[in-house]
């Protein structure tokens, strides 16, 4: 279905259809590369790609590595640990600091305001619109001085990657760029967070696979991709018909959401794996 010509992205009618429409939030959502379909969606992707290209990030790994050894040693000797406090969300945060650019020290100020944004995928965004407008300026405003310094002084960082690609290419607007990085500053640490517990989640209920991962820790990436697809944070994806289409004799008038739940296809038992 997700390549169904039929339908499109249907992440951008979200805010009107919690009766949200204007304001900073609104227009910012429609903006997001989650929101945008078709060549803007193509040509914003493309654009944004060298950022995450798996050689740059290979470079990083030591620096992560050494950051989850740093906070596993503030808890290791107490032998327990509230796992997404002390751990999920330091380490969400401050890798997003790093891939940013953002001094180490303001990692908490960073996951107020995405841990805020986050309220945007929530049921309640409306009554949540002032926290969520709030964060939003707030990581907008820091993004863009960022940026503003990396214009002056780039760095080997994820703006002055992007800065780059806008200067070369000539196509990556100083909106557009701004946009994306909160959308991935805020995108970023909430799944990265709430990944890390999921999997932690699922490992507590296979504790053979916790010990066998322990003894043999070459395990590790297919771990991840193991994790992600029994329980993974994002578990559905809209989408929104084009035209009246007849979707396996449910009629779905143009113009209607249909919520695909992806989870539930990386763990159909009639399906072979």
């Amino acid at each position: 279905m997700l390549k169904d010509r039929r339908f499109r992205q249907g992440n951008a009618r979200w805010p009107a259809q919690n009766g949200i429409h204007d304001g900073a939030w609104a227009q910012w959502w429609t903006e997001t590369l989650l929101s945008l379909d078709g060549p803007d969606h193509t040509r914003l992707r493309k654009l944004l790609m060298p950022a995450f290209r798996s050689g740059a990030i290979a470079k990083l790994r030591p620096r992560f590595q050494a950051l989850a050894n740093e906070l596993i040693d503030g808890f290791a000797e107490r032998g327990e640990v509230e796992f997404v406090s002390e751990f999920a969300e330091p380490y969400a945060s401050r890798i997003l600091c790093l891939l940013l650019g953002l001094p180490d020290e303001q990692w908490p100020q960073v996951a107020y305001w995405a841990d805020g944004l986050g309220k945007s995928f929530g049921v309640n965004v409306a009554s949540d619109l002032p926290l969520i407008e709030e964060c939003l300026a707030g990581l907008t405003g820091y993004v863009d001085t960022v940026v503003a310094e990396r214009r002056r002084e780039p760095r080997e960082d994820l703006p002055t990657t992007l800065l780059q690609q806008q200067e070369t290419g000539g196509k990556l607007t100083s909106r557009e760029l701004s946009v994306s990085l909160v959308f991935l500053a805020f995108a970023g640490m909430e799944t990265t967070r709430n990944q890390l517990g999921l999997a932690l989640q699922t490992f507590l209920r296979h504790r053979e696979q916790w010990t066998l991962l322990g003894q043999r820790p070459e395990l590790g990436e297919r771990a991840v991709e193991e994790v992600m697809r029994v329980n993974p944070t994002v578990t559905w994806v809209t989408r929104e018909a084009a035209e009246d289409v007849d979707l396996f004799g449910l009629q779905v008038p143009a113009g209607g959401i249909v919520q695909v739940l992806s989870t539930a296809a990386g763990t159909d038992p009639r399906a072979n794996h």
